[in-house]
C-alpha cells in the first residue's frame, strides 16, 4: 500500500519520524530530560498512548503502559503507531548498549553548536551530520548502514539532550528534520516491513 494514498487512517508521513524519535527518547535509559520530554510530548502530534503523563503506569521493563482504545476508523493508524513505538523501543535498547561508546567530546561539541542561537536549522543539520560522520567511523559495519545512521542520529540527540536538557526541543526538531531529509525512505520501509 502506498503511504501517500490512503483513506486518511494512515499516519501522515511527517509524523512518523516525530513518533519514532519521541519514542526512542522516551525508551532510552537514564535520561536527565524527563520533564522536557513530557512537555514536548504535549506539544507534538503524538498519540496520547505515547505521552508520558503522571498517571501512566510504569511497566516492569521501564516503558509506559499503552492504553489504546480502538475505533474502527483508527485501527490502521493506531496499529502503525504501535509498530513505530516497537521500532523505537528496539532502537533505544541498541542505543543504550552503545551509549557509552559515543565520545564525550563529540557530544560536548554538538551541544555547544546547538547552544548557538545564531545557527540556522540548516547549519544545525550540518553539525548533526558532521557529528554523525565522526561516530559512524567508530562503529562496526555488521549492522546495515541506514539502521546504524538512524540509531546513531537519535542517540546523538539523546546524548545532547542528556548533556543539556534545555536543548531537547531544538535537538528533537533538528533530528526529525535530518531523518526526514536523509533517512525517510528507510524509516518508511522499516514501518512497512513490520506491518507486513
Amino acid at each position: 500500500m502506498d503511504p501517500k494514498v490512503s483513506n486518511g487512517a494512515c499516519l501522515q508521513q511527517e509524523h512518523i519520524t516525530d513518533l519514532l524519535v519521541f519514542g526512542f527518547l522516551q525508551n532510552c535509559c537514564s535520561s536527565n530530560f524527563h520533564q522536557e520530554l513530557q512537555a514536548l510530548g504535549h506539544e507534538l502530534p503524538v498519540p496520547a498512548c505515547l505521552r508520558e503523563d503522571d498517571d501512566d503506569e510504569l511497566q516492569t521493563d521501564g516503558s509506559r503502559c499503552s492504553r489504546i482504545v480502538r475505533g474502527s476508523d483508527e485501527t490502521e493508524s493506531e496499529s502503525q503507531e504501535e509498530i513505530i513505538q516497537n521500532i523505537a523501543r528496539q532502537l533505544a535498547q541498541i542505543g543504550d548498549r552503545m551509549d557509552s561508546s559515543i565520545p564525550s567530546r563529540v557530544v560536548n561539541n554538538l551541544a555547544m553548536e546547538f547552544m548557538n542561537v545564531n545557527l540556522s536549522e540548516e547549519d544545525r543539520k550540518d553539525c548533526l551530520s558532521a557529528a554523525l560522520e565522526v561516530v559512524m567511523e567508530t562503529y562496526p559495519k555488521d549492522m546495515e548502514k541506514e539502521k546504524t545512521m538512524l540509531m546513531l542520529t537519535m542517540l546523538l540527540a539523546k546524548k545532547v539532550a542528556d548533556h543539556t536538557p534545555s536543548l531537547l526541543r531544538g535537538v528533537f526538531h533538528t533530528t526529525v528534520n535530518f531523518i526526514n531529509q536523509n533517512l525517510l525512505t528507510y524509516v518508511r520501509n522499516l514501518v512497512r516491513n513490520e506491518m507486513d
